[in-house]
């Protein structure tokens, strides 16, 4: 992630790599609309590409859709357009499905949203329900047709756990025979209609965004729109909203100015209007401190 601030600690971090900016930087603008943001957002990547020159990029990691720093969903034809540039290149693209796999967005994995097949998928989270911990990484038909024929000598001490291997099987199965993909995609309709509401009474609210049941609330500090918290800062209320959330019994991430709405998989109606009834409440603490 360009210019995250969880990673400046333990800078320098890996050589090699060229960070690139997400189609919805956090200031900069590459348009108004989806179609708009798409064309220049794939100019300017692949006048990165042409800059670092493109036999000596192996693969673009991206994920399909940016979690913790918003819930950023690709705009339309973006990831088609991406897998189409890469392929012309002899890039690889690497899809972290990590939070947004295994039914989040209301599909089985986010990239499907864009009518397109990564190159490598990793995933972990969803893939076991977080009873064990896990991560996979799946490869193309191709990808896998070399290490058949090439021996890749490594391993990892774990590799291939049988017990997390049996734990991810029954949380698959789960996902699948309780149709949970499908609880995703109804539910969230019925956050956006919850989030709708919120932004409409509460005069903190920025803007808000959800693909399936990954989603999150912008708050602002005044009329003009700007953000409650800035890049890498705080602000009191964020505390007390948390607080607030959790004394009420509901968990979720505050992050920067954002308040996280990524429930259980499981969630129905009821749940949800408790949830959002809470959150509606707490933001009165946040209209509180707005300026004018």
């Amino acid at each position: 992630r360009p210019g995250d601030p969880r990673r400046w600690p333990t800078e320098p971090g890996m050589p090699g790599v060229v960070r690139v900016m997400d189609p919805r930087p956090y200031e900069f603008s590459f348009g108004t609309t989806d179609e708009e943001i798409t064309k220049n957002n794939l100019i300017y990547l692949e006048e990165i590409i042409q800059y670092e020159g493109p036999k000596s990029i192996a693969a673009m990691f991206i994920e399909t859709v940016t979690g913790t720093n918003g819930i950023l969903p690709p705009p339309k034809g973006y990831l088609k357009g991406l897998r189409e540039l890469l392929t012309k290149h002899g890039i690889l693209l690497v899809c972290d499905e990590v939070m947004c796999g295994w039914g989040r967005t209301g599909k089985l994995f986010a990239f499907e949203h864009g009518d397109i097949v990564p190159d490598i998928c990793t995933m972990a989270k969803g893939l076991t329900s977080s009873y064990l911990p896990l991560g996979v990484m799946a490869v193309s038909d191709p990808i896998a047709q070399h290490f058949r024929d090439n021996t890749f000598p490594g391993g990892l001490t774990y590799n291939a756990h049988p017990l997390c291997l049996s734990c991810a099987l029954a949380a698959i199965n789960v996902i699948i025979d309780e149709k949970l993909v499908e609880n995703s995609a109804h539910m969230g309709l019925v956050m956006d209609r919850h989030m709708r509401r919120l932004a409409a009474k509460h005069r903190c609210v920025r803007e808000h965004r959800n693909i399936g049941l990954f989603g999150t609330i912008e708050l602002r500090k005044n009329a003009k729109g700007d953000r409650l918290v800035p890049y890498a800062g705080t602000h009191p209320v964020m505390g007390q909203l948390g607080k607030f959330l959790r004394d009420n019994g509901l968990f979720t991430l505050l992050q920067l100015n954002l308040v996280m709405c990524n429930p259980p998989l499981t969630i129905n109606e009821q749940q949800m209007a408790e949830s959002f009834d809470i959150i509606d409440r707490g933001l009165d603490l946040v209209d509180a401190v707005f300026e004018e």
